[in-house]
């Protein structure tokens, strides 16, 4: 009986969590490494609640053969390399995502995709959490940082400052940054803007929580001083940019 309950909750998690890994799919064409993994290791958990009787015997008979204790005990040594790692980078995260921006920093918005003149659903919670803050510091200098993609009509730069200039930002305290096309780019020529002009070099970089971990490793390489204004990323997007961003992290640890 305990089994068969064990099963059910175990392909009830399966079907929700595929659900809620698929949703960003179904909903915006989001499709990438976060919610692919999240997909198949939700498949995994449900096909061992729907099949673990056959399973578990197939294990058995492998542990009790000499190399197939080498083989299950290599995957679990794996798997709880990946969840420990995964831990840590998580740590880090939450730890970037705390670093409180000091008075007046020089505001540095990342880009993410837009849809003409209109942010997508993660470049605007940038944009508010932006937008929140240089509310709160009025002396604050804002550089909005993103270029053209080749399925964008325009630079995000401009469909960011159009956004807040509406939302009441003074347009003198927008700085337009229209070239980057990735993290490292997005800070390497804010950082020029800002030597060019001469403002604030301490930077408050604005993105999504899961991101400031590795926007501030960017940020590190190029000698900046930079603090965080994290975007809160929506529930049902979420998994999926965390997964990825875990990707992500061990790209830029090994690059």
């Amino acid at each position: 009986m305990k089994k068969r309950i064990l099963r059910i909750v175990l392909i009830a998690i399966g079907v929700l969590g595929l659900i809620w890994f698929l949703t960003p799919f179904a909903v915006g064409r989001i499709m990438n490494l976060g919610n692919g993994t999240g997909a198949v290791i939700m498949a995994l958990i449900i096909a061992y609640g729907a099949f673990m009787p056959k399973i578990n015997q197939a294990i058995k008979k492998l542990y009790a053969k000499k190399i197939g204790k080498v083989i299950l005990t290599g995957i679990l040594i794996i798997v709880v390399a990946v969840i420990s790692l995964a831990g840590v980078e998580t740590a880090f995260m939450i730890k970037a995502a705390a670093a409180k921006p000091s008075e007046n920093a020089t505001v540095v918005v990342l880009g993410c995709r837009a849809y003409g003149s209109r942010p997508s659903i993660m470049l605007a919670s940038r944009l508010d959490a932006a937008y929140e803050y240089l509310t709160e510091h009025p002396d604050a200098i804002c550089i909005v940082s993103g270029g053209q993609g080749p399925d964008e009509s325009m630079p995000e730069a401009e469909c960011m400052y159009l956004y807040l200039t509406e939302k009441g930002i003074a347009p003198e305290r927008i700085y337009q940054e229209n070239r980057s096309t990735s993290t490292r780019e997005n800070l390497l020529f804010s950082q020029e803007i800002i030597e060019a002009v001469g403002l604030n070099p301490e930077i408050a970089i604005v993105t999504n929580e899961y991101h400031e971990y590795r926007a501030g490793m960017v940020a590190d390489a190029l000698e900046m001083e930079y603090s965080a204004v994290p975007a809160r990323t929506p529930l049902w997007l979420f998994p999926t940019y965390y997964i990825r961003e875990l990707y992500g992290i061990i790209y830029e640890w090994v690059l």
